[in-house]
């Protein structure tokens, strides 16, 4: 399945992308606002989680964010824990490749997994969770239309601090 948007699309993630997914999972200044581990995976590490956890589960799809104008793959993202009776779901972006942080690339993708999760899923709930130092993701999603729905308190040990995971959630009602 593919989705377009203005300067974005997204592709289904493929055992093709795992080299890339690879790169962007070790990198630790992309990981550092979205992974609470911080591990540094193997190749064999990411391919296993890759072929059970992002493409062997029922409950999660994983897109390629891949920028038109160039068609180089920039980013992932995905829905995960998809509960279609209680017509749920959490979402997760990642934007790998730097060069394209703070452009806008990040909302378009989003919002197309969104348009996807509520026009095609039909799912009533779409939630997330962001760490509270990472102010320009929490700016994007209250854009979006997100609300803050609880806090994690001091759930995230980073650079010798303790930090919060922000939980946030958005109805299909509520989007635009």
């Amino acid at each position: 399945m593919l989705f377009n948007s203005k300067r974005v699309s997204l592709r289904k993630m493929s055992i093709d992308d795992i080299e890339l997914y690879h790169a962007w999972r070790n990198n630790m200044e992309v990981m550092i606002s979205t992974n609470p581990s911080l591990d540094v995976y193997s190749l064999e590490e990411t391919k296993s989680f890759v072929e059970n956890v992002i493409l062997g589960s029922s409950s999660s799809k994983s897109y390629i964010i891949h920028h038109k104008r160039s068609e180089k793959a920039i980013g992932i993202t995905s829905l995960i824990n998809i509960d279609l009776k209680n017509r749920n779901a959490e979402c997760i972006i990642d934007i790998g490749d730097k060069e394209y942080w703070g452009h806008g690339y990040g909302k378009e993708a989003l919002k197309l997994l969104l348009d996807y999760a509520f026009l095609e899923l039909n799912l009533h709930r779409v939630s997330l969770r962001v760490f509270s130092f990472n102010d320009r993701a929490i700016a994007l999603y209250q854009k979006i239309g997100f609300q803050q729905e609880g806090v994690s308190r001091q759930a995230l040990f980073r650079n010798g601090q303790w930090h919060d995971i922000v939980h946030m959630g958005l109805l299909q009602s509520e989007y635009n």
